[in-house]
């Protein structure tokens, strides 16, 4: 190795490291999050789309669901956006409200079972994508 090559940073040889990981950890965010603004905008303007009555969902009635889906989806959307422009804040927040919208969909099951199996399997997915990648990684 030359003397010039010792004494230069790592960061000056690779100013930032990518992930393909991040990138679509990025864009399935904004995916699932376009998903659940879908969820939230039957449920608010279609409640009759859904398999069960609102008695028999679990939690909240549909307009309640509609309205978590429609302000969560959109978050989602956001963290997408910012997972992909390397935010390193927009990591946790991805893995934060993937959880939270896996969570939402175990409790919406009875309402749409397919949708939400789905849908859990996606923030699975998304979890695994947003911790994967070395600390330093950015997407894009």
């Amino acid at each position: 190795m030359t003397t010039r090559a010792m004494h230069e940073r790592p960061e000056a040889r690779h100013p930032h490291r990518t992930s393909g990981w991040l990138t679509f950890a990025g864009t399935l965010a904004m995916v699932v999050g376009a998903f659940n603004v879908i969820d939230g905008l039957v449920a608010l303007f279609n409640d009759d789309y859904y398999l069960v009555a609102q008695n028999k969902i679990m939690v909240f009635n549909f307009t309640a669901w509609g309205w978590f889906w429609l302000i969560l989806g959109a978050i989602q959307v956001a963290v997408g956006l910012s997972i992909l422009t390397g935010k390193l804040w927009a990591r946790a927040a991805g893995v934060l409200f993937a959880v939270l919208a896996a969570i939402g969909h175990v409790a919406f099951l009875q309402a749409y079972p397919l949708w939400s199996v789905l849908t859990i399997a996606m923030c699975v997915l998304l979890i695994y994508a947003l911790t994967a990648p070395p600390a330093g990684a950015t997407g894009a």
